[in-house]
C-alpha cells in the first residue's frame, strides 16, 4: 500500500472542538485499513487515536519495552474503544514481519536513545516497512536562545550534532526525508522506505513470520 507525502487532514479538524492528538494524527496521515506501528509507549493516546482511523480493517501495533508502557497503551485503547496490538520487545529487534507495515510512528524516541540503539532501530524499521511505506518522527521542535537548552536537553548530543531526525533517517538510507511541519512546539520529520533498499537485518531471535 503506497502513501502520498501530502499531509492527510481529518474532517473533524475543521469543526469546532479538537480531539486528542488531532495534529499528530493529521501529520501521520493514516488511511482506513492501514497497518500502523508505533515505536515505544511514550504517547499511548496517539496510537489509540490512530487505531480509530485505521478502523477494524486495519491494524494498530505498539512495540514497547518491558515496563509500565504496555499497561498505559492498553488503558488508552480501552478508553478510546479500539484494539491495539501491544507487543513487548526490543526496539532494536522489532517483533513484526518483514514488509508488513504501512506507517511507522516514532514519538519522542529517536533523540533520547543511544546512537547504536537508534541505528539498529531504524534498520529494523526499514525491514518491517513495505516499499513506499513511511516513517514519521515526532519530537520537540528546536528553539533559539535559552529555549533551545530546555527544549532539547534530554536529546543525545551526537543525535543533535548529526542533524537530528533528518540526519538519522538520511544516514540509514531512507528517501524523501523532510521536515513536514513545526507546530505547537513539535517537529514532524517524515521519510519513505525506498523500494530498492537492501535490508539485511534479521528479525529478532525466536520470532517466526506468521
Amino acid at each position: 500500500m503506497g502513501y502520498s507525502m501530502t499531509p492527510f487532514r481529518l474532517p473533524f479538524m475543521r469543526r469546532g472542538r479538537a480531539g486528542p492528538r488531532d495534529l499528530e494524527v493529521s501529520m501521520v496521515g493514516p488511511k482506513l485499513g492501514a497497518t500502523i506501528l508505533q515505536l515505544g509507549g511514550r504517547d499511548p493516546v496517539l496510537i489509540a487515536q490512530l487505531a480509530k482511523v485505521a478502523g477494524i480493517s486495519g491494524t494498530a501495533i505498539a512495540v514497547v519495552e518491558p515496563s509500565g508502557e504496555a499497561d498505559a497503551v492498553r488503558r488508552a485503547a480501552d478508553q478510546a474503544g479500539v484494539l491495539v496490538d501491544v507487543r513487548t520487545g526490543n526496539l532494536t529487534a522489532l517483533p513484526c514481519d518483514p514488509e508488513s507495515v504501512d506507517i511507522v510512528v516514532a514519538p519522542g524516541l529517536l533523540g533520547v536513545i543511544r546512537m547504536n540503539q537508534r541505528v539498529l532501530c531504524l534498520q529494523q524499521v526499514l525491514r518491517v516497512l513495505r516499499p513506499g511505506g513511511r516513517i514519521l518522527v515526532i519530537e520537540a521542535a528546536p528553539r533559539g536562545g535559552l529555549g533551545a537548552v530546555f527544549s532539547q536537553r534530554s536529546f543525545d548530543r551526537t543525535y543533535l550534532m548529526n542533524g537530528g531526525a533528518k540526519g538519522a533517517l538520511d544516514a540509514e538510507g531512507f528517501r524523501a526525508v523532510r521536515i513536514l511541519a513545526e507546530r505547537e512546539g513539535k517537529q514532524f520529520v517524515e521519510a519513505v522506505r525506498p523500494a530498492d533498499v537492501t535490508v539485511a537485518v534479521a528479525p529478532p531471535p525466536g520470532y517466526q513470520d506468521r
